[in-house]
């Protein structure tokens, strides 16, 4: 599928898909209907993002009926239709939007509402009327952690906008030595809009001890020779038709002369790494890739040093299903797509850590990073 000619009648197709899935397998959990509000799972499914206001958004989904999109009538404008995939309830400030939703629920005994749904719409909503409640991630989880072919897509035009980013500082074209490291984190985010990104979601630059800090907020430390930086940078890819979808990479570079304590880190990092990615495909379960990295990293002594899972998948959300992580028996599916990003991090002195996203098939993977892994030395 080309990337950048997925028009309005692909997204739609795609839509009524995932409106037919999320309707069968309301059937084998038993919901009568789903309340779908903030989060991931509303974009996802019509194409339409709510925005977090106090005001309620909500998407009724009940089998055999049409669904509707309840909305407060000053956001009706930003409401783009897909055929007669559902239709709009604008609702004016002098009503009350949870009776409306609570109409549209009439007769619903078990209803999945969004996960993250404010408290106090649930509340008002179990005021409203006599259903009882479920997370609509029963639902949904399942269904959007394995894209499909316009997602995929998508993810894949985000990840080839983003390596560019990453290969400009591999090459030498960001400098490091003498600048802070929000100097550098700013420079990021500048050069991912400019790739065309239309959100930057974080842009972690980690130097020095900095570096052993994997979620680093990046502050006015000035970067100096002999370090090593941990760059973590990733944000969103929209054309007319979408929400946006998600990037996500790291590499570690260095300022100069390491000690060869760090160079056998992170040789043993790297391998680790493509031990995990190569071990992709449909039918292996989420912790059995983890282990594969995990075990190699803890046979030279470092397991106490990779204290974070190896990855989360990736799609509207930077963060959703599959999660790699040690105690997840769940298989792998074809269309899951994820990050596989181990990392050794001594505390106080120095850490690194490599990400790539993949796309698990029938058969393998599809690998959405290009970009060497390589230890690379920046100035």
């Amino acid at each position: 599928m080309n990337r950048l000619t997925i028009d309005a009648a692909e997204f739609s197709k795609a839509y009524f898909s995932r409106l037919k899935r999320v309707i069968e397998q309301m059937d084998v959990v038993e919901n009568d209907a789903l309340v779908l509000s903030l989060g991931a799972d509303l974009p996802w499914l019509i194409g339409y993002q709510a925005m977090p206001l106090e005001r309620l958004t909500a998407l009724v989904v009940r089998k055999n009926e049409q669904p509707v999109l309840v909305v407060p009538a000053l956001e009706e404008p930003r409401v783009s239709l897909h055929g007669d995939l559902f239709r709009v309830r604008p609702w004016h400030e002098y009503e009350d939007p949870f009776e409306i939703v609570a109409g549209a629920l009439e007769g619903c005994g078990k209803v999945g509402i969004s996960d993250r749904t404010w408290a106090v719409s649930l509340l008002s909503l179990q005021t409203k009327c006599g259903a009882k409640f479920s997370p609509a991630s029963r639902v949904t989880n399942s269904l959007r952690s394995v894209k499909d072919p316009v997602e995929q897509a998508m993810l894949a035009e985000a990840a080839e906008r983003t390596d560019r980013v990453a290969q400009a500082i591999i090459d030498g074209e960001v400098s490091f030595i003498g600048r802070s490291e929000i100097g550098i984190s700013m420079e990021i985010s500048e050069r991912l809009i400019a790739e065309g990104l239309q959100k930057v979601n974080f842009a972690i630059v980690g130097a020095g001890p900095h570096s052993a800090s994997p979620h680093h907020e990046p502050g006015k430390r000035v970067i100096g020779h002999d370090e090593a930086i941990v760059v973590d940078f990733g944000g969103e890819f929209r054309i007319d038709g979408s929400v946006g979808y998600c990037s996500d990479i790291t590499r570690t570079v260095v300022t100069g002369e390491m000690p060869d304590r760090f160079l056998e880190l992170y040789a043993i990092l790297k391998t680790a790494q493509l031990r995990q990615v190569e071990s992709v495909r449909a039918g292996i379960s989420c912790e059995s890739v983890d282990e594969l990295g995990r075990s190699y990293i803890e046979e030279f002594g470092y397991g106490q040093y990779f204290i974070h899972r190896t990855g989360h998948g990736i799609g509207i959300e930077e963060h959703e299903e599959p999660y790699i992580v040690a105690g997840n028996t769940d298989e792998i599916g074809a269309g899951n797509t994820f990050s596989i990003e181990p990392g050794i991090y001594i505390p106080n002195l120095y850490g690194a850590r490599i990400e790539d996203i993949v796309i698990a098939t029938e058969t393998g993977y599809e690998l959405l990073n290009k970009v060497d892994r390589a230890l690379h030395q920046v100035g």
